[in-house]
């Protein structure tokens, strides 16, 4: 059947629909990675979101079993791609991308130009937008609510049985941040977003603040549980909306991008010590917002070399660091994995 994505600026595009016929709401981002569309689409990162997708052949690899997700479920609100494939070909595929989107009720829309659609978000910055397909739906804006309850766990859990002992703040985690950790002979302790590890009395060495969907500003609780942390000198490492968290517990500042970073080949100049190195690493990203003002006492410690936002942070002198990247990559590089080794020498 037929579907239309509408924008809030009174653009329309049709296409035709895949999956479930279904209406669907959200901010409308896009990203420019050419592979992994069973990882990013189960990134909680995207929750609220309707993702475009500027690589032209989408689903000629079907989807993978579920070990190889990122979460449990599809995490956009829907998929806009330009040219949908529905026979896949792969010894890991085990049913075409319609036939998931079909089985958790969301959309694909297959609209033919979808670079005059990825220029006009670059120009005019992240726009809402809504697919419609049978019926209409109101627009939505992810950025004015917190998401970060809807995609965390709901309570503690523990894997692994090393010596290091790992607090994952789940704020949306993709699954390979922990898996990372956990083979590097540690005990992984996942928690809620705005569980209190000092209050309840958990046994630890370190914390890593994970990734996840909105703006940071509604971590109310995870920014207050951090700053204690801080404050008592636990080592702690953030990544992604942790990065944002970790500046923000310390006196930083953060902003939302124009149209944010989403692709698998984002390059990142290193500082050492608050000064341009000359090592520069290809990384993964998906984010909509970044830190606007480091902290006092900290180092930038990443820049984008293409657009010389902030990318990482380090303290001075103490074991706080934080990354904008994913250092875990799925999808994408493992240029930076070494960033898990450098924040565990610290314990």
């Amino acid at each position: 059947m037929t579907g239309t994505l509408i924008l809030k600026d009174g653009s329309k595009f049709q296409g035709e629909i895949f999956g479930s016929p279904k209406s669907t709401a959200g901010e409308l981002v896009f990203s420019t990675g050419m592979m992994g569309y069973p990882e990013s689409l189960t990134d909680p990162s995207y929750k609220g979101q309707i993702l475009i997708l500027t690589y032209p052949l989408v689903g000629n690899y079907g989807v993978p079993d579920k070990d190889f997700w990122e979460s449990d479920r599809i995490m956009v609100e829907g998929l806009i791609v330009s040219d949908y494939i529905d026979t896949p070909s792969h010894y890991q595929s085990k049913k075409t991308l319609a036939q998931w989107f079909e089985e958790e009720n969301l959309p694909i829309l297959e609209v033919k130009d979808t670079r005059l659609l990825t220029q006009k978000i670059r120009d005019k910055g992240a726009i809402l937008g809504k697919i419609k397909a049978s019926e209409d739906v109101q627009f939505y804006d992810p950025n004015k609510e917190s998401l970060i309850e809807k995609v965390s766990v709901d309570k503690p859990n523990t894997l692994g049985s090393g010596k290091k002992r790992i607090l994952l703040f789940d704020c949306g985690a993709k699954r390979n941040i922990r898996k990372r950790i956990l083979d590097r002979d540690t005990t992984v302790i996942t928690v809620p977003w705005n569980f209190d590890p000092f209050e309840n009395g958990l046994d630890f060495d370190g914390i890593v603040i994970s990734n996840g969907p909105g703006d940071p500003k509604f971590a109310k609780e995870t920014i207050g549980i951090i700053r204690k942390a801080v404050g008592k000198k636990v080592p702690t490492l953030g990544v992604c909306l942790g990065h944002q968290l970790l500046a923000l517990a310390t006196g930083g500042d953060t902003k939302k991008l124009k149209y944010g970073h989403r692709s698998q080949n984002q390059p990142c100049t290193m500082f050492e010590k608050g000064k341009k190195s000359k090592r520069c690493f290809i990384t993964t990203q998906n984010h909509g917002f970044c830190v606007s003002k480091v902290p006092k006492d900290f180092y930038p410690w990443f820049v984008n070399a293409n657009d010389g936002t902030n990318e990482g942070i380090i303290h001075k002198k103490l074991p706080f660091m934080s990354v904008q990247f994913h250092p875990e990559a799925t999808p994408g590089p493992t240029d930076a994995d070494w960033i898990f080794d450098f924040f565990l020498s610290k314990i």
